[in-house]
This record gives C-alpha cells, sequence and structure tokens, in this order.
C-alpha cells in the first residue's frame, strides 16, 4: 500500500538519505578502518563501536529508501481548493468549550509532528477532521476525554 506524504515531508527524507550516504557513510567505514589497524579485533572496543554504528546507518538507509519507494508523493499546493478537509489540508479549529485555536496540516506518518503543528493521517482528530467541511463540529478523542471542535478554515499551502 502507498503511504500519503507531502512534498516538503519526501524531500525532508530525501536529505536525510542523501546525508546517510555521502557523509555518514563514508565516515563510518574510515572508523571502522582505523579502529582494524589497532590490532586485535577481539577487544577493540572501536571497531565493535563503529561497526554498531554501521548497522544502523545501513538499517535506516534501507528503511527511508523502501519508505520513498512506496509514498504517494502528494503536493498540497495542487489540490483543489475546497473547504473539504482532506490530506494535506490546513485547518485551523476552535475548541467549542474553551475558545482555544488549534492550527494543524494533515500529514503523512513518516512527517508527523504535533508540537510543529503536523498531524498525523492515522491519528485519531485526523480521522475524525478528513471528509469535514469548514464550520462543521468534530467530536475528538482526546485523552483528557471527548473535544468538540469546529473547522474555523481549510487551506491549501
Amino acid at each position: 500500500m502507498r503511504e500519503p506524504i507531502t512534498e516538503r515531508g519526501a524531500q525532508r527524507l530525501r536529505e536525510e538519505l542523501r546525508v546517510l550516504k555521502s557523509e555518514k557513510r563514508p565516515a563510518v567505514i574510515a572508523a571502522i578502518s582505523e579502529a582494524r589497524a589497532h590490532g586485535d579485533l577481539k577487544e577493540n572496543a572501536e571497531y565493535h563501536a563503529a561497526r554498531e554504528q554501521q548497522g544502523f546507518i545501513e538499517g535506516r538507509i534501507q528503511e527511508l529508501e523502501s519508505k520513498l519507494g512506496s509514498a504517494q508523493i502528494i503536493d498540497v499546493t495542487q489540490l483543489p481548493k475546497s473547504d473539504k478537509v482532506v490530506f494535506g489540508a490546513t485547518v485551523t479549529l476552535e475548541d467549542v468549550n474553551s475558545g482555544e485555536e488549534l492550527c494543524y496540516q494533515i500529514v503523512g506518518e513518516d512527517e508527523a509532528d504535533i508540537k510543529s503543528g503536523l498531524l498525523s493521517i492515522g491519528s485519531p482528530m485526523a480521522r475524525a477532521l478528513i471528509g469535514k467541511h469548514e464550520g462543521d463540529a468534530v467530536d475528538v478523542q482526546a485523552p483528557g476525554g471527548t473535544r468538540e471542535l469546529e473547522i474555523v478554515s481549510v487551506e491549501y499551502k
């Protein structure tokens, strides 16, 4: 199944992959080579630490390549403008009880960061918002209980 991701999120993953392949991988290979030169590998902590780091780097490279290969990259700016909440939309919400205003962009799992206002498509709040329109009220299950939120605006930026 293809996982949706915004163009910005895909670019961030591509940049991380580039750094791993062109900077971190060569550095760990050099560290392994240097540690080998120190002799007995069985008792060489530097060698074992470098090999372990190499394993993490290679695993992350494979993970990123797999994610990018199966990603469905969506350019939010090219989506048809409407008041309907869909993947990539930036939604401004108002808590009906407290009047607190919240703003989130609905993004893919790998780029979600609630502190930055990036809400995962798989989160309960995003699932409650998808398909709704400006002006709709939505009940969202939160750790502190159910919150009633009103959709103030829907933007595609």
